[in-house]
């Protein structure tokens, strides 16, 4: 297993029909967890590099309805600096 964690902007606020469909990336093998940073409007994404690749992650978050601007540096998030 390769745990990798990417992260993207998105751009608006994801509403309960892609909510719902992210309950359904979370149950994909591979992915470990997604979490969101409201106030910055980031989603992280924690994945097993092993199973998917980036750009399959990303398109999960993008088929869920989630309006994905650009992937962010983890080293300039606001919770990689803390």
């Amino acid at each position: 297993m390769n745990l990798l964690c990417t992260a993207y902007a998105y751009g608006r606020s994801p509403g309960e029909r892609e909510m719902c469909a992210l309950r359904d990336v979370r149950e994909v093998y591979g992915i470990w967890r997604v979490s969101f940073d409201e106030s910055h409007r980031i989603i992280h994404v924690e994945y097993d590099a092993s199973r998917l690749r980036e750009e399959d992650v990303a398109a999960l978050l993008r088929n869920s309805g989630i309006e994905l601007l650009e992937r962010i540096s983890l080293a300039t998030t606001p919770a990689a600096a803390s």
